[in-house]
């Protein structure tokens, strides 16, 4: 589609290939292959692949934005509408990539969460109990609106918090490292589940790969 600014923003797959984009410019940032996740009991194959193209786009909207950011800097055009959108818009395309690539690769495990690993320990020693977590995390998802779910880590204390992300910009903690992301935007489960986004939810918590979860994990020092 045509964006604000001249600039053309894609939604879903990218216009031109990567090989024909790179005659004209450097790609600073491709999107990555997911494909392992194919066949993931509670995913259709069809919802997968949808949701797959929809952050290939992200992708290349990032670097369309940061493209565009650079040739105003480069013309001393850092005073105009155009760079100030632009500077907002890169925010929010930067995040749709980020937010995704967490999403897809903490999922794909078969297993429970390890009750002896450092995850664990720091869910009960932040909630109370894997329990407490666990319900919040789902009630937080299950608000209404579009948004993500995610599990934060504060740098500076150690906790672990959850928080809604409205859209893809808005609401995430300063100085936090993501841990666990969850999409509960429409796209991420209405193909298999309707309106029954408490029925993906479930689903997206029989699928989560927990060692890749815990790799997230900063082991605080206090």
């Amino acid at each position: 589609m045509s964006g604000i600014l001249g600039i053309t923003l894609v939604s879903g797959e990218p216009e031109t290939s990567i090989a024909e984009t790179r005659k004209e410019k450097k790609m600073t940032y491709n999107a990555k292959d997911y494909n392992r996740l194919i066949g993931m009991a509670g995913f259709s194959d069809t919802l997968l692949k949808n949701h797959f193209t929809l952050y290939q786009g992200y992708v290349t909207n990032t670097n369309k934005v940061s493209d565009a950011l650079g040739q105003l800097l480069k013309e001393g055009k850092t005073g105009t509408p155009e760079y100030a959108e632009l500077k907002r818009r890169f925010g929010w395309e930067f995040n749709g990539m980020r937010l995704h690539e967490c999403y897809f690769e903490n999922l794909g495990g078969k297993g429970s969460i390890n009750k002896t690993g450092k995850l664990y320990q720091k869910l009960v020693e932040s909630f109370g109990s894997y329990e407490a977590w666990e319900k919040d995390f789902k009630a937080t998802g299950a608000m209404r609106g579009i948004g993500w779910a995610v599990l934060y880590q504060d740098i500076l204390s150690g906790n672990l918090i959850n928080f809604w992300i409205n859209e893809h910009d808005v609401g995430h903690p300063s100085g936090g490292m993501p841990i666990l992301i969850m999409d509960v935007f429409e796209h991420a489960f209405m193909i298999d589940y309707g309106l029954k986004r408490a029925d993906y939810i479930e689903s997206f918590f029989k699928n989560i790969h927990w060692e890749e979860v815990e790799k997230r994990l900063l082991l605080h020092k206090g």
